[in-house]
C-alpha cells in the first residue's frame, strides 16, 4: 500500500504484528552526557513529581542526559558538580572530543549479543538528544558549535548492522521538541516545555532533513520522536515517506505540534499531547491500571536515569524480581516494555545493568512463551487463595497465568474455571500438573522442588482459538 502525505491516509496504517508480538525492547541513551555521567540521586521521575512538584524535576533532574540543562540552573547541585569537576569555563560542547575518542573503543557486536541474551526483540538508539549532537555523520551538522558536532564514527549504522545480525529490529530516536543549541532557553519548570520548541526555519529544515537521512540510510523499524515536533506542515510527508520505505515500521506518539502548554497532558502517566497520528502510546516510568484498547509502550530506565549515571548503585536499579513483575504486568495490559540502558562513554554497558538484563533474559528463556506473541486476556489481574497476585495473557487456546511471587506446593487460582479436558503445564516442565476445580477456583499441584520468581503456567484447551 502507498501512503499519501496526509493524516487520513496515515490513519489506515495497521499496527504490524511484529511490534505487538515483541513485548520487550531496549532503549539505548548514549551521547556527550555519557562523559560526565552525573545526575542527582532523587529517585524516579514520578517520585520526584509526587513528592516535590515539577520545578524540582528540572533543578534536581534524575536524568543524566539532561546534564546540559541542569548545569545551567544557577545553584543547582549539577552546576556545582560541573564547576568543581571541570571548571567554570568548561563548556558542555567540550565533551565532544572526549566522547569521539572514547566511542572508538565501542564494539557493537557486544550490544547485539547482550540484548539478544536479555530477550529483547527490538531496540531504540538515541540518535540526537536535546543537545543536538548526532550519532551519525549527517550532511546537516550544526555550525553553531565550535567542535565538529557529530560522532566521529557512524554509530547509527554500526548499531543497525549489529542489531540485525543478532535478529533484533533496530529503531531510532530523534528529539525535535527540544534543542538547547537552537533554543538555549533554560528549562526550570513544566511551563517552559512546549512553548520553547525551536521554530526557526533553519531548525525545522534540519529536523526534516535528519529524518529523511535516518530513513534512507538505516530503514529503522521504529520512528521514535520525543517531546513534540516543530510547526512544520510537512510532517505528514515525512511519516508517509517512512511507511512507504519501511512498510512494517511503527511511529510513536511524541510528534505533537503545539506552542503552548494548554493542550491535554496526563501528569500521572507522563503522556505527551496526543498528535494527529501514532501507532502506539508511550507513558514514562509508569503504567496503566487496566487494559487499554490501544497499543502502548512503557518507557523507563533500568535505574532512575536513561543515560548512564555513575552515582547509581545496585539499590538504584530495578531489582530482578521487580523487573520481571514489571514486564509481566505491562504485557498483561496490552503493552510493551521499553527498558532504558545507559552505556558509558566508551560504549560499554555497566556491569549492574548487564546483571539485570541477564537475569531478565534467564527468566524469559524459560517463560517467554507466556510473553512473546500473546494478547491480553479478558482481565489482566487476579489473585490466589494464598494471597499471591496473578497476571494473565493468552495465545490461541491457551491461557497463561503468572504468579507474582515464588509459589511452592499448591496454588489455588481464584475465579479461574477450565474444562475437564484442559491440561495444565508449568513452563520448563514436560509433565502435566494435577489440578482440581472447586467452587469456581482452580487448585494446581506444583512440582516438588521448584524455585524461582514468577513461574508461568500454561492452561491449554481453555480458550476458543
Amino acid at each position: 500500500m502507498s501512503y499519501q502525505p496526509n493524516y487520513e491516509s496515515l490513519s489506515t496504517h495497521p499496527l504490524p504484528a511484529w511490534f505487538d508480538d515483541a513485548k520487550f525492547g531496549i532503549m539505548i541513551t548514549w551521547g556527550l552526557y555519557s562523559v560526565p555521567a552525573w545526575a542527582e540521586m532523587k529517585g524516579d521521575l514520578t517520585e520526584i513529581i509526587a513528592r516535590d512538584g515539577w520545578p524540582a524535576v528540572y533543578r534536581h533532574n534524575p536524568y543524566a542526559e539532561w546534564y546540559l540543562n541542569t548545569i545551567q540552573i544557577d545553584g543547582s547541585p549539577a552546576q556545582q558538580h560541573h564547576h568543581a569537576t571541570y571548571g567554570e569555563n568548561f563548556a558542555y560542547e567540550d565533551f565532544a572530543p572526549i566522547f569521539n575518542r572514547e566511542c572508538q573503543k565501542w564494539n557493537p557486536a557486544e550490544w547485539g549479543e547482550l540484548f539478544s541474551r536479555a530477550g529483547a526483540k527490538y531496540t531504540i538508539l538515541i540518535t540526537k538528544h536535546c543537545d543536538t549532537f548526532t550519532l551519525w555523520p549527517s550532511d546537516f551538522v550544526t555550525t553553531r558549535v565550535p567542535h565538529p558536532y557529530c560522532a566521529s564514527r557512524d554509530i547509527v549504522g554500526a548499531y543497525c548492522d549489529a542489531m540485525r545480525a543478532a535478529g533484533i529490529s533496530p529503531g531510532l530516536y530523534y528529539c525535535a521538541g527540544m534543542d538547547w543549541v537552537y533554543n538555549p532557553a533554560v528549562f526550570r519548570g513544566f511551563e517552559d516545555g512546549f512553548a520553547n520548541i525551536p521554530q526557526d526555519p533553519e531548525y525545522v529544515a534540519r529536523c526534516r532533513a535528519h529524518w529523511y537521512e535516518l530513513i534512507d540510510r538505516y530503514q529503522p523499524s521504529v520512528m521514535w520522536g520525543d517531546i513534540a515536533y516543530p510547526l512544520d506542515p510537512k510532517l505528514p510527508e515525512i511519516m508517509a515517506y517512512y511507511y512507504n520505505h519501511v512498510p512494517d515500521g511503527v511511529i510513536n506518539d511524541r510528534f505533537a505540534q503545539t506552542r503552548t502548554d494548554d493542550s491535554p497532558f496526563d501528569p500521572e502517566l507522563l503522556l505527551m499531547v496526543e498528535p494527529p497520528h501514532f501507532d502506539f502510546r508511550t507513558p514514562e516510568y509508569t503504567s496503566y491500571e487496566t487494559i487499554p484498547s490501544h497499543k502502548w509502550e512503557c518507557v523507563r530506565g533500568i535505574g532512575h536515569s536513561f543515560g548512564y549515571n555513575a552515582l547509581e548503585g545496585d539499590a538504584d536499579y530495578v531489582a530482578a524480581d521487580k523487573l520481571i513483575a514489571l514486564l509481566v504486568d505491562i504485557v498483561s495490559k496490552n503493552g510493551n516494555l521499553l527498558l532504558g540502558v545507559g552505556p558509558a562513554a566508551d560504549g560499554s554497558i555497566p556491569p549492574l545493568q548487564v546483571d539485570r538484563l541477564q537475569k531478565l533474559g534467564d527468566w524469559l528463556a524459560v517463560n517467554g512463551e507466556a510473553i512473546y506473541g500473546t494478547r491480553p486476556h479478558t482481565r489482566a489481574e487476579g489473585s490466589t487463595r494464598e494471597g499471591m497476585l496473578l497476571r494473565f495473557t493468552r495465545k490461541a487456546d491457551a491461557l497463561y497465568v503468572i504468579p507474582l511471587g515464588s509459589p511452592a506446593g499448591s496454588l489455588t487460582l481464584e475465579g479461574v474455571e477450565i474444562p475437564a479436558a484442559a491440561t495444565v503445564h508449568l513452563l520448563g516442565h514436560d509433565e502435566p500438573l494435577a489440578w482440581t476445580q472447586h467452587d469456581g477456583d482452580l487448585s494446581i499441584q506444583l512440582p516438588s522442588g521448584i524455585s524461582g520468581y514468577a513461574p508461568a503456567l500454561r492452561l491449554s484447551g481453555v480458550l476458543s482459538g
